[in-house]
């Protein structure tokens, strides 16, 4: 019994090193669009100069990381992005706030980040290892 608890309070205080919420202090406010990162300007849109939806939002977050899809730290899931009539989409995208307004959101650069990360899987592998560590001590004492 005594080597549970240990096990157990081993196991709490080596996954809590892993835990952690970090709020970004991104630059700027942007979104991505199909690998694009677009900086969210101030300057308003009027509507006739909107163009067909080319995408929205599939992922918010206001935490610092990589992502997938089309993400803001900015604009809710499912926030649209629209084109700009006679402006090319690698210059500058629309982006409808939750208000009806458009907003202009100009090219910043191809995002660099990838979809999986190895680091962001080392957590999740420590405690598996930890967990089939534990169960392998505690068989063993178990079967003696």
């Amino acid at each position: 019994m005594r080597l549970k608890i240990s096990l157990l309070f081993a196991f709490l205080i080596s996954s809590s090193l892993f835990v952690g919420i970090a709020s970004a202090d991104w630059a700027n406010m942007f979104v991505v669009n199909d690998g694009k990162i677009f900086v969210i300007s101030e300057e308003h849109l009027d509507p006739k100069q909107i163009g067909l939806k080319i995408g929205k939002v599939t992922k918010y977050s206001d935490r610092e990381g990589t992502y997938s899809g089309n993400f803001s730290n900015r604009y809710p899931k499912g926030t649209g992005y629209y084109d700009i009539i006679g402006v090319e989409i690698n210059e500058a995208i629309a982006i409808k706030d939750d208000k009806g307004l458009y907003i202009k959101a100009t090219y910043g650069g191809e995002y660099a980040g990838n979809r999986y990360n190895w680091i962001d899987f080392l957590p999740y592998v420590f405690a598996v290892l930890l967990v089939f560590i534990s169960g392998y001590l505690i068989k063993k004492k178990t079967n003696r």
